[in-house]
């Protein structure tokens, strides 16, 4: 067994480069069908509607049950990369999102497109936070914010594939087809997957579990029921209680969730039977809302890897300014907002993405490198929830208004409201326990810049 990088007296922090960036975007790639297949559904919706003849409420039921699915995973998910690593839930990850959009194809009734659909949101859950890993894995701690960033930018750039690439497919070839050949794609991701991705670089492995004192029997990652359960609450408990990962849960709740809702579903709808518009024009849109995502993602991970006293302002501003713009398409006189307005609303939901992903930078410094994935978990279930509730909601109130938006919508200020009351209560506590963390971290390093290499102190945040 190698020796840890501390041990051997070379920096803590693993070093990037070449390899690293070729690994990471094996792990990205995955992320990338993933995306592809989870927002499918969004250019579908209509279509979707005919096929099984269902009603709004019944259409809203597939993105919810695969968000339920895949926020009631997140923290599953967690522990898995924490106990079994990267390759292992990825790979099993992909194979399950392929099985679930090839079943998505060949569904012949409602039921069994409702199962594959939860099947794809089971593999889904388990790419983001293995990505996230992976990052912190193969790259020093200061390029965190940017890789998450880049990784989110990559994932909008597979649901600009949905709308340019699978829409014009679907009306072109039919369902059956379009669906079951977009599942090759993830047979594709999967052969590099298992012949060249590694959870980390030599040397730069994750400390052994500790188990609580007084433990006896097999290690914590054997599998006895008591060591694993003993793991698992512990986990939880210890990630849950740092005030960094609640912020972090309560910043992507808040930011992420309107956009996703367009997205995933109610965009398409919106725009077509709402605003009038023709297919042609509303993919253009929901393409905007992508593109101005992918514009931004870069811009918010540099200014928070730069200035993280930023976090905070850019998440609110974001949040503010989304409502600002719904409101004001969903109050403007007459049946159907201007153009301009449309524009200005789909540009501004290009910033909730690039904005959720400040809450893993409020969870990422909160948490050691043995619970990054646990975090990582509670934190994505955070917009994941938020959608869910809105994705419902919406499909409710329409069906119960006669197809009215403008009220169907109101929803989104409601979760709003919340999420912005709980950030402002758990930004005081959270902040001052990351700056005592800095304090206590910084001094225990300096003996190691003095060529008197000491093992990673407890303080030590990042991989």
């Amino acid at each position: 067994m190698s020796a840890s990088p501390a041990s051997a007296g070379i920096p803590a922090d693993p070093p990037g480069g070449a390899r690293a960036v070729a690994v990471w975007g094996i792990g990205v790639a995955v992320y990338f069908v993933a995306v592809i297949f989870r927002t499918s559904l969004g250019v579908a919706g209509l279509d979707a509607a005919d096929r099984f003849h269902v009603n709004a409420s019944a259409l809203a039921t597939f993105s919810l049950l695969q968000l339920l699915v895949y926020a009631g995973m997140q923290i599953p998910v967690g522990l898995m990369v924490d106990r079994l690593g990267t390759k292992k839930v990825l790979t099993l990850g992909a194979v399950l999102f392929t099985v679930g959009q090839l079943g998505f194809a060949l569904s012949p009734s409602y039921g069994m497109a409702l199962a594959a659909r939860a099947l794809l949101g089971c593999g889904d859950a388990m790419t983001f936070i293995s990505v996230l890993r992976l990052g912190t894995r193969w790259f020093p701690a200061r390029r965190g914010p940017l890789m998450a960033q880049l990784a989110g930018l990559v994932g909008m750039a597979g649901n600009l594939v949905s709308t340019l690439v699978l829409a014009p497919v679907l009306h072109g070839v039919g369902w059956t087809a379009a669906f079951a050949g977009s599942a090759v794609a993830g047979l594709v991701v999967l052969v590099p997957l298992v012949l060249f991705l590694r959870d980390h670089p030599e040397g730069y492995g994750p400390a052994p579990v500790r188990r609580a004192s007084g433990a006896t029997g097999a290690t914590a990652g054997s599998g006895g029921s008591g060591g694993s359960g003993g793991f698992v609450r512990r986990q939880i408990r210890e990630s849950w209680a740092e005030p960094g990962t609640r912020l972090g849960l309560w910043v992507h709740f808040t930011t992420q969730f309107p956009a996703m809702v367009f997205l995933l579903l109610w965009g398409m709808p919106f725009l077509i039977e709402a605003q009038g518009l023709s297919r042609t024009t509303a993919g253009g849109l929901l393409t905007l809302v992508v593109a101005s995502n992918m514009a931004l993602g870069l811009a918010y991970g540099q200014i928070v890897g730069r200035r993280q006293s930023a976090r905070i302002p850019l998440a609110l501003g974001t949040v503010a300014l989304t409502a600002l713009l719904w409101a004001a398409v969903l109050v403007y006189p007459g049946d159907r907002a201007p153009m301009w307005l449309l524009v200005a609303l789909c540009l501004v939901l290009g910033t909730c993405g690039p904005a959720s992903m400040i809450g893993f930078d409020f969870a990422r410094p909160a948490n050691p490198a043995e619970r990054q994935g646990t975090a990582s978990g509670i934190t994505n279930m955070g917009g994941f929830i938020a959608s869910m509730t809105t994705l419902l909601t919406v499909g409710v109130l329409l069906d119960a208004t006669g197809d009215n938006y403008r009220i169907a919508f109101s929803t989104v200020f409601v979760l709003e409201a919340v999420g912005v009351i709980s950030i402002l209560r758990l930004r005081p506590l959270a902040l001052a326990r990351e700056a005592d963390r800095i304090r206590v971290t910084i001094p225990a390093q300096e003996p190691v810049s003095r060529a008197c290499p000491l093992p990673e102190t407890a303080g030590r945040e990042g991989p």
